[in-house]
């Protein structure tokens, strides 16, 4: 098979990204390992500062002298409070009696964190810089262009993928439906944005190349991508049942769990709609949606809970992002996995 251009771009010889995913999933150790088994990983940095950003990328290039992207959220921050957050203090009341939390505040909320954090990716310049809940404006794409950082703008609808391809990225990560964690939605309503992942493939291989994004699990379900215009997968579920990602225990245990798909879209977590498993946290707020404060002011809220919770061992709190294909995870060293999916796509193809 001829090694799509995109991979010679990166500097990878596998069509196999290992999703960012902010939040604790991605870890130096997770890139490293899919990078060194012939992959790309990814650094997950969107609610890191940026010394902290310079020192995972740091501590990555120990471990690995391989190419490696890095992940920050352009948009959707919203610093302004014009909402009454009552409704939802008495629903964390609840959350954090349970977990025997004194009762909630409001946090205060930082200005956007990104134009900070761009400029500790500028300056270790990692292979690659992908972004999702939006695009960076024109003069921070310009920086990233001069610095030789290949640049990967999120999709969720060809609409989308026609912004990124006017602002010029070198390739397009098509979010379909059934991927786990936060929708990447920016231009449109969040709801008519659920294409399903192959269907957005096609929609966008006119484009930038595009690495397809979306309950994708094992080698067979990359060539299907590949087949449907895609020049490589990224994989985010699939990888945080590995013993390098650093979500908590009773997260992964959850993950390995899973007999079937559970998942739902919510805002419960971090007022942006995400995929994960259903709980009992997700359950307070049934038919309680207006309660919900916009992101980043709820995922703030609920931060606390969701350290507690992952301290005590309590699913039920956490956010437990996952795809659509999560009853089919396969726990093993990330680049045993990587190495396993090359194979089967191999025996596919």
């Amino acid at each position: 098979m001829a090694t799509h251009p995109l991979l010679t771009r990166l500097g990878i010889d596998l069509p196999i990204i290992q999703g960012p995913m902010s939040g604790g999933g991605s870890t130096p150790e997770l890139a490293a390992a899919v990078t060194n088994a012939g992959g790309m990983g990814s650094l997950g940095m969107a609610y890191l500062t940026p010394d902290q950003i310079v020192a995972a990328i740091r501590k990555t290039r120990t471990l690995t002298s391989g190419p490696f992207g890095v992940n920050l959220f352009a948009g959707a921050w919203q610093s302004a409070k014009a909402v009454d957050p009552e409704p939802m203090l008495e629903v964390m009341a609840h959350a954090h009696a349970a977990l025997g939390m004194p009762p909630p505040t409001i946090p205060q909320l930082p200005a956007d964190p990104f134009p900070a954090q761009l400029e500790a990716v500028l300056q270790e310049r990692p292979a690659a810089f992908s972004f999702t809940f939006g695009v960076p404006d024109a003069d921070s794409m310009a920086l990233l262009r001069q610095a030789g950082i290949a640049i990967i703008g999120t999709a969720t609808t060809l609409r989308e993928g026609r912004l990124l391809a006017e602002a010029d990225v070198d390739a397009i990560v098509a979010q379909g439906t059934e991927a786990g964690g936060h929708r990447g939605t920016f231009a449109g309503a969040f709801d008519v944005s659920m294409v399903p992942t192959l269907r957005l493939v096609e929609q966008l291989r006119e484009g930038p190349p595009v690495i397809a994004a979306g309950g994708l699990m094992d080698g067979a379900d990359i060539r299907a991508a590949i087949d449907r215009g895609a020049a490589a997968a990224a994989l985010g579920t699939a990888f945080l049942v590995t013993p390098e990602a650093g979500i908590p225990d009773a997260h992964k245990q959850a993950l390995q769990s899973a007999k079937r798909d559970t998942t739902v879209i919510t805002r419960a977590f971090s007022g942006r709609p995400a995929r994960g498993l259903y709980n009992e946290f997700i359950a307070m707020l049934d038919g309680r949606a207006a309660r919900i404060l916009p992101y980043p002011l709820q995922n703030a809220l609920t931060r606390a809970m969701r350290t507690e919770a992952g301290k005590q061992g309590k699913a039920g709190y956490l956010s437990l992002w996952a795809g659509k294909g999560v009853a089919r995870s396969r726990p093993m060293a990330a680049g045993d996995l990587v190495r396993t999916l090359a194979e089967e796509m191999r025996r596919v193809h």
